[in-house]
């Protein structure tokens, strides 16, 4: 997502001045900007860059394939639906299929995209892009050599149990099952 006229308001558009970069790491980076105010001020705007990332609600006989691993901020592991960064210039469809492949060993030739949305706008500017697929086949998995996962299925009741158990607790993954939820109750993914 670009800025463009459409998400552009002259009222309360800001302009950067100058950008301090402060912490580049593997996955994201820290900067701080000086911006100017609609009515002329300046003020400084900590911003996380991030690569994007992509996520994927895979059903597989009417179960989403969850996976459920440790989570270092948390400090709790976390069940989600598969997903991962994506690489520099990846198209987000083909990292769609290796993170399912690579997490779950399922592949799909009828990945989907659902949505793309920001994760916290306020202070970092990744965006997932979340995919569907409702043909999820078995394969086999291809972990990172530091990504230690459970794969598991869950039905929507499921879904439902685990939200409320605070077992998910991540946005990209409650938004899939809300998603899912519709999708029972419409016939169509929105």
């Amino acid at each position: 997502m670009k800025k463009d006229e459409i998400n552009s308001n002259p009222a309360l558009d800001e302009e950067t001045l100058s950008t301090k970069p402060i912490f580049s790491g593997n996955i994201i980076s820290l900067q701080v900007d000086t911006v100017k105010l609609p009515d002329g001020n300046t003020a400084t705007r900590e911003v996380v860059k991030h690569p994007g990332a992509v996520a994927v609600l895979a059903l597989n006989d009417g179960k989403m394939l969850v996976v459920e691993q440790y989570r270092q901020p948390m400090h709790r592991t976390e069940v989600e639906i598969p997903a991962g960064k994506l690489d520099k210039g990846e198209d987000p469809l083909a990292a769609a299929g290796r993170e399912l492949q690579e997490e779950t060993g399922f592949h799909s030739g009828g990945l989907k995209l659902l949505k793309s949305f920001y994760t916290s706008p306020g202070f970092a500017d990744e965006i997932i892009h979340l995919y569907v697929t409702e043909d999820a086949q078995p394969g086999e998995m291809a972990l990172d050599e530091d990504e230690f996962l459970e794969v598991s299925e869950l039905t929507l009741e499921e879904a439902y149990q685990y939200i409320a158990d605070g077992r998910i607790a991540d946005a990209k993954t409650m938004m899939a099952v809300y998603a899912w939820h519709l999708y029972t109750l419409t016939g169509q993914w929105h």
